[in-house]
């Protein structure tokens, strides 16, 4: 319940502070007084939009305070948990200040949070309705929750699970979604990189290949070259006829030998003539084996001129070496391999849809069950409602569309508005095509009275709900909401003296002009004579009689009657 509001420098508000109580507590006053700046100042203390025109003129900021108590293991504290903030105290102080830059400081229990998740605090703490607030009542895609609302646990299992498959759902349409997005410019990229993996592994390229290819080019290129230098070396080696220079050579290796003894130095050099022989028979014997295996093959000088302009070719399009090229080869293989891998889960992605779709249709046609039943339900306590307020030839319904096959939304498998007719004979019509402001006015307050009983909701705050009506039916809408304030703190500002005098607690608020010449709005407890003299006001209007008088205290003892009737 709201326990305590403090105000300053809002509108024409320097600086009030209201105390509540439990039960059923109107405001009343003059028009004009500034009753719904105070509702305006807690929609704002629960995450209502801001605007620099709520600063009184000439101050730089307004400031709002509100304490609330929280009931243990209600719907505000488990909010409170989600977003750590302590309330050992079952308090919460909500603050708010509004600056003239635009600027908007929001505190929790001396937390700072922003607008979002003051808002979803706040909305766990007050539910303000005003004369135009029964528009939410007006649109059909709220319909839904407010008979889920109705429902209660019977459906939040199942509900719970097809919100859970829902997300699934969505995210897996979102991934086929890009998946199939992409698709032209994947599947491009696909052929190109089949084609040059294809490319790469039928050239069968070898590490080094390159190298060795171009040598044997430059040898068969060269074979002539090749041919006559080792003839002529072997010829200079081997001499004609008369002479070899390796005879020669080995007469003075003999030569030489027969002195070695002789000394150190002669040694030595036996040795070295004895290796210089040796080494030119052994080249004479490798330029003869090289001259027997010489041969020019110009097929062969064919394949190696194609094999090099392959290579070329792939080092063209793919890197400047044979290594390059494999490198990249490696690299594209991967990346093909990942998208084979990317083919074969846009499969698997589907098979889940499936799934999934299967399990929102189980779950859907369950959920349809259990609130197809629950309309019923809500449709005869509705209708119990509206007679209590003079509507009793007023007939409600819910409808059901079904969404069309293979569609899901993220409370089912259909939508469900609200119909209603008001008078016999007329066609039943949604109810946002109700045009009379006393007929939204008592429908949303009977749909009120029944949803405050499922609701966590602390406090309900009712700015004028009752413009439009008068008489018995005036008694009802009090009636209803001395009933909803036995459940949940109930706030109403009114003109109406039947619903004034069924509150269990009357605030007066009027405005007067200070010396300085500014506007000030004040707030004060009435009980006695005082609440007394402002029934017969708001009875009379301007004369107060005593027979108004007498009619204002008749009020009070009927209302008394009623409250205890009802208790």
């Amino acid at each position: 319940m709201l326990k305590e509001i403090s105000i300053k420098d809002f509108a024409i508000i320097d600086q009030l502070a209201v105390n509540f109580d439990t039960g059923m507590t109107v405001l009343t006053g003059e028009t004009g007084a500034g009753k719904s700046i105070i509702i305006d100042a807690v929609g704002l203390l629960a995450g209502g939009r801001g605007s620099q025109h709520f600063i009184r003129t000439g101050a730089n900021k307004a400031v709002l305070q509100g304490l609330f108590l929280v009931p243990q293991d209600g719907i505000a504290e488990q909010k409170l948990d989600e977003f750590g903030i302590d309330h050992s105290d079952d308090n919460v102080i909500l603050q708010r200040e509004l600056y003239r830059n635009g600027r908007n400081i929001c505190r929790v229990n001396g937390m700072l949070v922003n607008t979002t998740t003051l808002k979803k605090i706040g909305e766990t703490l007050v539910d303000i309705y005003g004369q135009n607030e029964h528009q939410a009542l007006m649109q059909a895609d709220q319909h839904m929750d407010l008979l889920d609302e109705f429902i209660g646990d019977q459906l939040q299992p199942t509900l719970s699970e097809y919100q859970t498959d829902f997300r699934k759902y969505q995210k897996l349409t979102k991934e086929l979604r890009n998946q199939s997005q992409n698709e032209k410019a994947r599947a491009q990229r696909f052929d190109m990189l089949q084609y040059q993996v294809n490319e790469i592994e039928k050239a069968d390229l070898t590490a080094g290949e390159e190298e060795e290819l171009l040598k044997e080019r430059d040898r068969l290129n060269n074979f002539q070259t090749i041919s006559n230098s080792l003839n002529q070396s072997l010829a200079d080696i081997e001499g004609d006829e008369t002479i070899s220079p390796l005879d020669m050579i080995g007469d003075s290796m003999s030569a030489i030998e027969a002195v070695e003894r002789l000394g150190d130095e002669f040694k030595q050099i036996a040795e070295n003539v004895k290796g210089a022989y040796y080494m030119l028979q052994d080249a004479t014997g490798e330029i003869a084996n090289q001259l027997d295996s010489l041969e020019f093959d110009q097929s062969r000088l064919d394949e190696v001129e194609a094999r090099l302009n392959t290579i070329f070719e792939l080092k063209r399009k793919y890197g400047d070496s044979v290594e390059q090229i494999l490198a990249y080869y490696d690299k594209i293989s991967a990346e093909l391999a990942d998208m084979q891998a990317e083919n074969n889960s846009g499969n698997d992605l589907e098979t889940q849809l499936k799934t999934v779709e299967t399990g929102l249709n189980q779950l859907g046609a369950k959920l349809l069950q259990i609130r197809h039943q629950g309309a019923k339900e809500l449709t005869h306590a509705i209708q119990q409602q509206l007679a209590d307020l003079y509507m009793g030839k007023t007939e409600f319904e819910v409808r059901f569309n079904s969404l069309p096959a293979g569609h899901f939304n993220a409370n089912g498998i259909e939508t469900a508005e609200f119909y209603l007719r008001t008078n016999p004979g007329e066609a039943m019509l949604p109810l946002n095509k109700i045009a009379s402001g006393g007929e939204l006015s008592r429908i949303m307050l009977a749909l009120k009275t029944i949803f405050s009983k499922v609701q966590g909701v602390t406090s309900i705050i009712f700015d004028e709900v009752d413009t439009g009506v008068s008489g018995r039916v005036a008694q009802a809408i009090a009636d209803k909401i001395h009933g909803i304030s036995l459940k949940s703190q109930a706030l109403c500002i009114t003109h109406l003296p039947q619903v004034a005098a069924m509150a269990d607690h009357q605030d007066y608020i009027e405005k007067h002009v200070d010396k300085q010449g500014r506007t000030e709005t004040s707030i004060e407890p009435i009980t006695g004579k005082q609440r007394v003299d402002e029934l017969a006001r708001m009875l009379a209007g301007t004369t107060v009689t005593k027979l108004t008088i007498e009619h204002a205290q008749e009020l009070l003892k009927l209302a008394e009657k009623a409250k205890q009737a009802g208790a």
